[in-house]
Parts: C-alpha cells; sequence; structure tokens
C-alpha cells in the first residue's frame, strides 16, 4: 500500500479535512488536501518573457546525474514578506535567502549575491515557477552565467525537491507569520536542521553530507 492511497482514505474519511488530532501526526501538518493541480499564485502569474522552458534541461538535470542544478520559490509569509528557497537536486541540501521586498529587483539581486557564494561547479542552473518575482531573470543570468529554466504554467509538482522543502519549512514559519523580521542567520540555522536530517532517499545519509561530498569533488 502506497502512502498515497493512505493520505486518501484519511481525508476522504474526513471529508477532505483532519480532526485536529490527526494534524499533530503529519509531519506537514496540512489540514485540507487539494490536488496537485491546484494553485494559489496571483492572475499574473506565468507573464514572464523569453523564458526557457523546463522541457529543455538536460537529462543530466532531470536525473539528479550531477550536482549543481537547483530548485527555488518563495516561501511566502504574513504582511508582503518571503523567504526564498533553493534546493539541490541531486544532494537535496537546502539554503534560505533573505528576501526584503517581493519585486523582481530585490529578488534577482539577492539571489546573484547568494549565487557568488557557492562553486560555479555546485551552482550550474536554476529551476523556478512563473512568479513575476523571475521576470528579470535575464540578468541573473548575465551576473552569474546560470541557466533559468521554468516550470510549466501551473506545474509546480516540476519542482517537487523544493515544494517539499516548503512544506517541511511550514513547521518554522507557519502561514500568516511575518518572516520579515527573520534575519539571516535564523535562516542559516533552520537550513542547518534540515540538510542534518538523515534522508531515506539518500541511503539514510543527510544532505550535508551529500553536500560536502559534492565539494570534495569539486576541489
Amino acid at each position: 500500500m502506497s502512502h498515497e492511497t493512505i493520505y486518501r482514505t484519511l481525508y476522504i474519511q474526513s471529508r477532505g479535512a483532519l480532526k485536529k488530532e490527526l494534524l499533530a501526526h503529519l509531519r506537514r501538518s496540512r489540514a485540507m488536501r487539494r490536488s496537485r493541480h491546484h494553485t494559489q499564485k496571483t492572475e499574473d502569474h506565468g507573464r514572464i518573457t523569453g523564458t526557457v522552458s523546463i522541457s529543455e534541461r538536460p537529462a543530466c538535470v532531470e536525473d539528479r546525474a550531477v550536482p549543481g542544478h537547483w530548485e527555488g520559490d518563495l516561501l511566502f509569509g504574513n504582511k508582503n514578506s518571503q523567504i526564498a528557497t533553493l534546493v539541490e537536486r541531486k544532494t537535496r541540501y537546502v539554503m534560505l535567502v533573505k528576501v526584503d521586498r517581493r519585486d523582481t529587483e530585490t529578488v534577482i539581486n539577492a539571489l546573484i549575491k547568494h549565487a557568488h557564494k557557492l562553486p560555479r561547479e555546485l551552482y550550474r542552473s536554476l529551476t523556478w515557477d512563473r512568479g513575476s518575482e523571475m521576470a528579470d531573470h535575464h540578468r541573473f543570468t548575465l551576473a552569474t552565467d546560470i541557466q533559468v529554466y521554468f516550470c510549466d504554467p501551473y506545474h509546480p509538482w516540476q519542482r517537487g525537491s523544493n515544494e517539499n522543502t516548503n512544506g517541511l519549512l511550514r513547521q518554522y514559519f507557519p502561514k500568516g507569520m511575518d518572516v520579515s523580521g527573520i534575519t539571516q542567520a535564523k535562516l542559516n540555522a533552520v537550513a542547518r536542521e534540515l540538510n542534518e536530517r538523515p534522508r531515506e532517499t539518500l541511503g539514510f545519509e543527510t544532505p550535508a553530507e551529500r553536500f560536502q561530498q559534492a565539494v570534495a569533488s569539486t576541489g
């Protein structure tokens, strides 16, 4: 029996929503179960020019054969606050970036600054969805030589590692929380906790261990 069958059974019996006593046992504490076609993006979502489709990503990105290919998104809080979340596909290594505003200039500046902290071999591409914060993606690529790929409209599961990580981050930053006052040091500490969790998909090694192996291989 798959995990999906178990989830469907629980939610159907509860008429689509879990009772409070069951929520405490879920890692992601999600009361409602939505279809994967569901999205909460705004009407301007997807209106970005000059995008390179995810279908054009090299095969080595799709099969996680080499490190250095990241998935990213904004995790939104209350009062127009947000955090940029980045997950490396091969190692599942997480990095969080403080972003003061959602406008594309601010987001791109933060991503450029962050990208320069990593070796070129460990930051080859970035896959994002079609939020307007990435409208200036050409400037990011020119400044970093990192290709940006975009998910198909309303297909957030195409960056599944990042979507799963954002769900885990809601344990630390619940919906409705104002995250504007969260410091970069705090974000680094949260990322460290996630990176030090053993993962079954990594043979019960941690993302931190796998990422350090990737760093060593570039040296």
